[in-house]
């Protein structure tokens, strides 16, 4: 699975994220970083990557244009350094793996996650 880390994360995501196996690279490096979410939405759909970010806008864009993709994972953690907090998100990563493929947004909070298959629609 190929990684897209937004740019309201840190760059540190990335050799994380590339320890547990997965390809993983930040926005920083492919695009400027005041590009808006819909062009780092277009571009990740057509190179198959999830997006991993903290901005609730990607959810809102799934939710409003219905599409199936790219897989969005939001998380909604306090702090994003911590490292029990890093080793749930990327626990819940590789469980809903399968669902990313197909199209899927994970939200990650504290201790919980929810899976949601796309597109979403008003009675998900």
């Amino acid at each position: 699975m190929k990684l897209l880390v937004d740019m309201n994360l840190s760059p540190d995501w990335v050799p994380l994220l590339v320890s547990h196996g997965w390809e993983a690279c930040h926005w920083s490096t492919l695009g400027p970083g005041n590009a808006p979410d819909t062009v780092l939405m277009n571009w990740a759909r057509e190179h198959q990557q999830v997006v991993l970010t903290q901005d609730l806008d990607f959810s809102q864009l799934l939710y409003t244009t219905q599409q199936s993709g790219p897989s969005v994972i939001l998380l909604r953690m306090d702090n994003e350094f911590d490292p029990a907090a890093r080793d749930h998100v990327c626990a819940a990563i590789a469980l809903a793996e399968t669902a990313l493929a197909t199209g899927a947004l994970l939200t990650i909070s504290g201790h919980r996650v929810r899976l949601r298959h796309l597109p979403i629609s008003p009675s998900s």
